[in-house]
């Protein structure tokens, strides 16, 4: 089924592998150690395409980042190795399954947006909590005073 035109789509690196993925994609990944039901965030994004705008990232697009949800851990399907070889007595046979992670992407969104108005919202909160500082006094030391010879003499 193609993707909607209109919707933003980005393409994410996750496990050595690449994704393109819009907001309300369910894509299944390499095994990630998030618990289901929490929130992860791809950092890496190498692509965003939203409406008649196209950002190619050199590798990645400077603050942008993809959250989504942690659906359920699940294992692929069972992927059969045969090696054989004539007249040599060689048959090796093994089986794997891959270990995956089901996502539903939530949104596509800037991080550098989100960390400026934290930013923002801290710097006020600093401001109105610090004290005026006061300026520090020039005290001499008793010893420093007795040490330098005093020009009435």
């Amino acid at each position: 089924m193609p993707k909607q035109v209109e919707s933003p789509s980005a393409v994410v690196v996750s496990g050595g592998k690449q994704y393109r993925v819009a907001p309300g994609d369910r894509v299944l990944v390499d095994r990630l150690a998030a618990e289901p039901g929490s929130s992860v965030k791809f950092g890496r994004v190498l692509l965003l395409h939203d409406g008649d705008q196209i950002q190619v990232g050199n590798p990645a697009v400077d603050g942008l980042e993809i959250e989504a949800k942690v659906l359920a851990h699940r294992r692929g399907p069972r992927i059969e190795v045969l090696r054989y070889k004539s007249k040599k007595n060689v048959r090796v046979h093994r089986g794997a399954r891959a270990d995956l992670t089901a996502l539903e992407i939530l949104g596509i969104g800037s991080a550098a947006k989100a960390e400026k108005a934290d930013k923002a919202d801290k710097t006020d909160k600093a401001d109105k909590d610090e004290k005026p500082e006061k300026p520090a006094r020039a005290r001499a030391s008793r010893k420093q005073a007795a040490a330098e010879p005093s020009e009435d003499s």
